[in-house]
């Protein structure tokens, strides 16, 4: 199992946490992360592009100019996509994006992105993350006693809302549940900082 030392929230070593290779440590599959930030991302598209066709553009009910003798290239109607005001050739419509992905890859792309957080030292285990209020000055200085990158995803075993609104004004910074986790964010983030709950959580889940 790998090795990871925990930290406090003053930035000072708490102990050594032993995380299960079953997560934390396979071999990474970076076709399975690849599939999966791709059905994320494709299901956040809103799909409300739409432009008209020529069967839909006002106009074209008479021919605009005469066959020949103009000098002009023939036309039939004003609303041929070839004249300006015309209608869009194959015009886009609206449309559903989403699409869905096995279980077993989606569980698959979040072991292998965790596993490359172990692998690279980008993540830092917290004993405890317990704020008093939620002030962004002291989620400020824990994350600066943490040495966390800017852009950091923090990890809780349950929903916090006081940990929540300490980060919520810092840019770069964004926090979750273990059971909202998904793969585009962990590697959408440099840092991925957890609690330690939240790793025994993760070890419950999807060991």
């Amino acid at each position: 199992m790998a090795k990871v030392t925990m930290l406090n929230m003053a930035g000072a070593e708490a102990g050594i946490i032993e995380l299960n290779d079953a997560i934390f440590g396979i071999e990474v599959n970076e076709y399975a992360v690849h599939e999966v930030i791709k059905n994320y991302l494709a299901n956040q598209r809103q799909g409300t592009q739409s432009a008209l066709t020529r069967a839909e553009v006002r106009g074209g009910g008479r021919k605009p100019f005469r066959q020949k003798g103009t000098g002009r290239h023939r036309q039939g109607s004003t609303t041929d996509p070839s004249q300006i005001g015309g209608g869009v050739v194959f015009a886009p419509k609206p449309r559903d994006y989403r699409y869905s992905v096995p279980k077993k890859v989606r569980r698959l792309a979040l072991k292998s992105v965790l596993t490359s957080k172990v692998q690279e030292n980008e993540i830092v285990v917290l004993d405890a993350l317990k704020l008093d209020a939620p002030k962004t000055k002291d989620m400020i200085k824990v994350l600066e006693n943490v040495k966390a990158a800017k852009k950091a995803l923090i990890v809780t075993a349950e929903k916090d809302d006081v940990v929540i609104k300490a980060a919520a004004n810092i840019p770069g910074v964004k926090t979750t549940m273990v059971s909202q986790m998904n793969v585009y964010e962990i590697v959408n983030h440099t840092s991925f900082i957890i609690t330690a709950d939240a790793v025994k959580k993760i070890e419950e889940v999807y060991a």
